[in-house]
Formats: C-alpha cells, sequence, structure tokens
C-alpha cells in the first residue's frame, strides 16, 4: 500500500484516511530502529484552501538497541500527531539571512506536487516516540567495561574499582 497521500482527491472540507503497512514495504535508511510491527495510521485530513492539516493516531512496534547492555529489545510506539502543511511555495526563501519564527510556525511542514508522503509523518512520529536513552528494562546492568559481559545474563570476577592517578598521591597522606 502506498504511502504517498495525493492531496487533489480530497474535495470536502474533513476527510478520514487509513492505512496499515507491513513493516517490509516501509522502506528505512539508516535509522536506529527497525519496524516490527504492522504500522497502523489513522488520520483526519483537514481541507483549508490550500492548507492541510493531519490530526491522528500512530500504531506500530520498533525494535532497537539497548544504550546500555546493546541487546535488542521491542518498543511499542502509540503516539498522536497533529501537523499543519503548506505548499512549498509558501516557504520561507532560503536566501534571507535571518528568518523569525512565530509560534504558529513551529509544526508546520510543506508539501510539494500536491501530495505529502505518510512515511516521513510515520518517521517523525516514531523518532519523536524513542526515548532518548533507551533501555531495556528500568534496572538494566549493562555491559563489564573489563570483559565485556552482559550483566544481565551473568557475573564476573572483574575489579572494577578504578582511582584516578592524579589523586593517588593522596591516599597516602590519610591519618592512620
Amino acid at each position: 500500500m502506498s504511502m504517498i497521500l495525493d492531496l487533489r482527491r480530497f474535495r470536502s472540507a474533513v476527510e478520514r484516511v487509513e492505512r496499515t503497512v507491513e513493516p517490509a514495504a516501509f522502506a528505512l535508511g539508516t535509522e536506529d530502529f527497525r519496524i516490527t510491527a504492522p504500522i497502523e495510521l489513522a488520520t483526519d485530513v483537514r481541507k483549508d484552501g490550500r492548507k492541510f492539516r493531519l490530526v491522528g493516531t500512530l500504531r506500530t512496534a520498533v525494535e532497537m538497541p539497548c544504550s546500555r547492555c546493546l541487546e535488542p529489545f521491542t518498543i511499542p510506539v502509540q503516539t498522536t500527531f497533529d501537523l499543519m502543511f503548506l505548499p512549498q511555495a509558501d516557504a520561507p526563501e532560503s536566501d534571507k539571512l535571518e528568518h523569525k519564527i512565530d509560534d504558529d510556525d513551529v509544526g508546520v511542514s510543506f508539501y510539494s506536487d500536491d501530495t505529502i508522503d505518510l512515511a516521513d509523518v510515520v518517521r517523525e512520529q516514531i523518532y519523536l516516540t524513542l526515548p532518548m536513552k533507551p533501555l531495556c528494562q528500568v534496572d538494566c546492568r549493562g555491559l563489564c567495561p573489563i570483559c565485556g559481559i552482559n550483566r544481565n545474563l551473568g557475573t564476573c570476577d572483574c575489579k572494577s574499582d578504578w582511582i584516578d592517578p592524579r589523586l593517588a598521591v593522596l591516599k597516602g597522606m590519610r591519618p592512620q
């Protein structure tokens, strides 16, 4: 199923668009995640002249590595979005050195050729949903910095006490 939204077919003020796309059909570039569940996208497309507003929900699941132990784990993604799209011709000129961004401009994107690529919307919403430091579990113990064993799966006898060599002199000054 296509992820391109043809804006020429919208005649009424509000229309519902629902798409379900299998993960294999969603082309990923160099993302740090892998989509593991069907992408369910449901949105109301609100037309106001040449402006289009997409208000909807996105559901899927992604797999990514834990930032402590590097083991892959699945994160459910369920989010809502409210996006405004204007024609590319209305985009601010890039040759201006400074352009004031109003509060109303923050959530604005631009479309060209009377189409919106929903794949870009999905990708953006997934990135906004993902945690900055993904953890497979809240109390993930990570990897041993000496031998590299996953501390969630086993233990090691490595000594991880590190003393700053610049402060070693102070250790000898401690009263007995």
